[in-house]
């Protein structure tokens, strides 16, 4: 069987996420996207674990449904937990996602975890239990838990991030590596990036939404053709089966808010080559920068750009079809012309997925305004300007024209608490009087400012 899963979201009990976080809200959101498979998220809450017991039912086997309704959208049972601890005299922080085969397992996980933390804090607590323990800890109430590091790449809390990761799963996970099959790419990757890594090429890589709201579920995305249950689908991501795991969904990796390295407070965006001519030094404040995704991906490579391993699983690129249509009408993605176009063409695309990935362009010319549908070829050639994401701050996508950071606005998380954005400016200078930009990007259709 065909379908989309969205594994890692939050719940409305994690900080900065929408009250409309719940399942009723996920289920309703999941066909509009065309995602079939969602993670619940939160799991360890205790006012959210019960809402999952009192909202759900069993349906294929280790999956969920609603109880009320007839809703076609099935749920997995994850959750997403933030280790802070210290290893060989060094501060680590480390996410990850864990996947459970019923509600039972659920119950004995949050039992173990209110000795060692406080769960009810936080939709993802706070443990300071380091992550290969907590590893051991889990299969030991469940062999059939699933343990991924999330969004393995992101500076502040991830296995590899730059300010407080490792260099190596194994330096990491110690004698429990070997139960890590899988790791999360996060919005900063993306698979092209991570096959630099030979040490990689045994592990499968997995794109989530990291949703904090409805809209955003899906934002990236797994597309599998196996069976719709727990141990298929955990088993085809532990053996890495290229004939049941499709592709997967990708954000473009410059948008996401740690592609480019940076400093938020001095407005300063640069490139990982730039970043080393100052030697990682904010050139305005004379502090270290917030070292990006791309800079870290390069200093742990062993492979050039472009390199495609033989094992590798396909990826697709998107932009939200919401902001797609606030582009072509010139408007902000938040108004209501732009909502209600979106209704009016999921309507008749079926869904959002449909719409973006496969159908036909010459189909959605026949009931889209032309300005859309050319938009949408547009993102489906990569043919895009962008201004990368840093230090806590969205990349900036234009379809039609040059993108400009618009005013500080709260960004949604990824991998960390939420920050505000502020809008680089397009030159700093330092003393000499030398401008700082980012430097053009190696990809040939994508334009960078």
């Amino acid at each position: 069987m065909k379908f989309i899963a969205d594994f890692h979201v939050h719940s409305k009990y994690s900080r900065a996420t929408s009250k409309e976080m719940d399942v009723e809200n996920l289920a309703r959101w999941a066909p509009i996207k065309g995602i079939n498979l969602m993670g619940t998220g939160d799991f360890t809450h205790p006012n959210y674990f019960a809402e999952l017991r009192l909202r759900l039912k069993p349906a294929e086997e280790g999956l969920y449904r609603l109880k009320k309704g007839d809703s076609p959208t099935r749920f997995i049972l994850t959750a997403e937990t933030s280790h802070i601890y210290s290893q060989n005299g060094k501060s680590h922080r480390i996410h990850i996602i864990i996947c459970a085969p019923d509600l039972e397992t659920v119950g004995k996980i949050n039992a173990k975890l209110a000795r060692i933390g406080n769960i009810a804090s936080d939709g993802r607590p706070i443990l300071g239990t380091p992550v290969q323990d907590m590893v051991k800890l889990l299969l030991d109430i469940s062999p059939k838990c699933f343990i991924v590091p999330a969004h393995a790449w992101t500076p502040w809390f991830s296995v590899f991030g730059s300010a407080s990761g490792f260099n190596s799963i194994e330096e990491c996970f110690g004698d429990q590596a070997k139960n890590i099959y899988c790791i999360e790419t996060g919005l900063s990757s993306d698979p092209p990036m991570n096959w630099r890594l030979s040490a990689l090429d045994k592990i499968t890589l997995i794109s989530n939404s990291d949703a904090h709201s409805p809209r955003k579920i899906g934002r990236e995305a797994n597309a599998f053709d196996c069976e719709l249950s727990y141990s298929d689908i955990i088993n085809t991501l532990k053996t890495k089966d290229a004939k049941k795991f499709l592709y997967t969904i990708e954000f473009f990796p410059e948008e996401g808010k740690y592609h480019y390295d940076g400093h938020r407070t001095c407005n300063v965006i640069l490139s990982p080559a730039e970043s080393k001519k100052h030697n990682d030094i904010c050139p305005v404040c004379k502090k270290k920068l917030t070292i990006g995704v791309c800079h870290r991906v390069a200093d742990l490579a062993d492979r050039p750009d472009n390199f495609v391993p033989p094992n590798s699983i396909p990826n697709k690129y998107l932009i939200p079809l919401e902001e797609i249509i606030a582009d072509a009408l010139g408007v902000n993605v938040t108004a209501k012309s732009v909502l209600e176009t979106y209704h009016k063409l999921i309507d008749q695309g079926k869904s959002e997925f449909n719409i973006l990935l496969d159908m036909p362009i010459d189909e959605l010319d026949s009931f889209a305004p032309p300005r859309i549908a050319e938009g949408v070829r547009l993102v489906r050639e990569k043919k895009l300007n962008i201004i990368p994401g840093y230090d806590g701050v969205f990349g900036k996508i234009s379809i039609f024209g040059k993108p400009e950071y618009g005013e500080p606005s709260l960004k949604e998380n990824e991998g960390s608490t939420p920050q505000l954005g502020i809008p680089p400016l397009t030159g700093i200078k330092e003393d000499s009087g030398s401008s700082y930009k980012a430097a053009e990007p190696s990809q040939i259709q994508i334009r960078m400012f």
